[in-house]
């Protein structure tokens, strides 16, 4: 079909506006999916923005509520002398004293050098664990004889007493007229922990 000019230039006016439309709705679409895409982008900078917010929140609840628990804690470590240097003669006079109140046949022992357990770290300093290992050899009648000399031990403070091990043998020893014979013997290792706040010391 061949259309003459008359009919092309009157079709001509149709088809320049048929294109601006397609243009139109060409730049609508565009337009739309950049609005959805901003839009998109907007909310995932606010949800960012609210699980920051709600992790500060908590670790200022966090805080908070350490700050509050931390007196107590303090308190109930330094009644029992454990905060600070370690307290060498206070062990010596409550085993020396645990030793006569208990009448104990036979009770030997030393302290090993301190050492470092570990370093927490802390705020505005570190929390330092320390560590003297006690080897202490003790003749016993019977095993009840060990469990009271560790529960005294541990109740007269001075330090967080923590038994790495004790091992109980039998002496073999037989009782001989009115004599008391100890039928066991005991060979154990506590570590006695101190604790040294580097922020308190300052």
């Amino acid at each position: 079909m061949t259309l003459t000019r008359e009919e092309l230039r009157k079709l001509l006016l149709p088809g320049l506006a048929a294109l601006a439309l397609v243009a139109a709705g060409a730049g609508l679409v565009w337009g739309a999916q950049q609005s959805v895409r901003s839009a998109l982008l907007r909310l995932a900078a606010a949800e960012a923005d609210r699980r920051e917010s709600t992790e500060r929140l908590t670790r200022i609840a966090e805080e908070e509520r350490e700050v509050k628990e931390k007196p107590d804690v303090y308190q109930q470590l330094k009644q029992l002398n454990i905060l600070g240097e370690e307290h060498r003669l206070e062990w010596a006079d409550a085993i020396t004293r645990i030793r006569t109140q208990r009448e104990l046949l036979d009770l030997r022992y030393r302290v090993d050098r301190q050492k470092l357990l570990i370093s927490a770290p802390g705020k505005p300093a570190n929390v330092d664990f320390y560590a003297s290992t006690m080897k202490v050899e003790l003749a016993l009648l019977h095993e009840e004889d060990l469990l009271r000399f560790l529960a005294d031990l541990r109740a007269s403070g001075n330090a967080y007493y923590s038994v790495k091990q004790c091992l109980i043998t039998r002496t073999g020893q037989a009782a001989t007229g009115a004599s008391i014979v100890p039928r066991l013997r005991a060979d154990c290792e506590i570590d006695l922990i101190t604790i040294i706040d580097r922020a308190a010391k300052r």
